[in-house]
């Protein structure tokens, strides 16, 4: 037998769960919330019957719900995105009554001046809002705070270039990322986000060590790098890659300590450290500053961001 039959009839199937977060069924094919909402709408349409029951016949008030309940089962069995239709008309009720315009004003957005006449403040439309993050601040530690949503911790984690292995190879790393998974114990993402790369710093270093080096040759070619560099960045827009991993730790309740989700976040990253391992996947917590980076980075995502070390590597 050659070492390519013993590839190919490895095997190749590994459990991973397909939804971890779908709720449970409670009452048949139903869940709690659709149980929830099918039984106030049966009792409304049967309190409805028993007041009109002297004023029209069965039939008649028959074809009058059948509509409205047609359209209630829509709402609790449609689903639109993934999520059920009840939910998603919600948060489209919620994005329309939004303010569309927010600017970053802490102490609130003053009026305008009196000497703007009220024509040209009608012409500009309704005033901005303020801005309010969906986090109350950032910990020490790289925790995020979103306040009633709990805390989140975030890591960033390496690569692994999975068609260039094995079948054996890749069943191992199917397998202890399939274990990972079915390790979970809260809320977790994965979040692969792009950026630009801001060439410019890495070109200037070229140059400015370029004289030190130990050959003119070397100098040379140091040289002509930089410029290569410096043509590339300014001919193409250059976009970098980072893997992130979010771990969100509920909040408990009012008799559990401040701390605590903060410090079991920070646990749960270091689980995934630990699990991810032998998937040949390094994850790196996110300190304070560069959790501080990360969210402005996403904040202003048209700030090209500076190139690392891995960058430099690779160029």
């Amino acid at each position: 037998m050659t070492e390519h039959d013993d590839a190919t009839d490895a095997p190749y199937a590994t459990r991973i769960p397909a939804d971890i977060s779908r709720p449970d069924r409670i009452l048949g094919p139903f869940t709690a919330r659709q149980s929830a909402i099918l039984a106030v709408a049966a009792a409304v349409f049967y309190g409805g019957w028993w007041a009109t029951r002297p004023l029209m016949s069965t039939l008649s008030y028959a074809a009058l719900v059948i509509p409205i309940a047609g359209a209630v089962a829509a709402l609790v069995l449609g689903r639109r995105e993934g999520i059920g239709l009840d939910r998603f008309l919600a948060a489209a009720l919620r994005h329309t009554r939004t303010p569309k315009r927010r600017v970053h004003a802490p102490d609130g957005v003053p009026p305008l001046p009196d000497i703007v006449p009220a024509r040209w403040a009608k012409s500009a439309g309704p005033p901005p809002a303020a801005m309010r993050m969906p986090y109350d601040g950032i910990t020490p530690g790289g925790v995020l705070d979103l306040g009633s949503d709990g805390k989140a911790a975030v890591a960033e984690c390496s690569t692994v270039n999975f068609e260039l292995r094995s079948a054996a190879e890749q069943q191992g790393l199917s397998v202890a990322f399939a274990r990972w998974l079915n390790s979970l114990t809260g809320p977790t993402q994965l979040l692969v986000r792009c950026h630009r790369i801001d060439l410019a710093p890495l070109v200037d270093n070229l140059h400015h060590h370029a004289a030190a080096l130990p050959h003119p040759a070397l100098e040379r070619a140091a040289r002509d790098h930089a410029d290569f560099l410096s043509d590339l960045s300014l001919s193409r827009d250059l976009l970098g890659r980072q893997t992130l991993l979010i771990a969100r730790e509920e909040t408990a309740g009012r008799t559990v300590r401040g701390g605590t989700g903060e410090g079991r976040a920070l646990q749960r990253m270091e689980e995934a450290a630990r699990g991810l391992a032998p998937a040949e996947v390094t994850v790196t917590p996110l300190d304070g500053p560069r959790s501080v980076e990360l969210v402005s980075a996403a904040c202003n995502p048209n700030t090209p961001a500076p190139t690392d070390d891995r960058t430099r590597g690779a160029l």
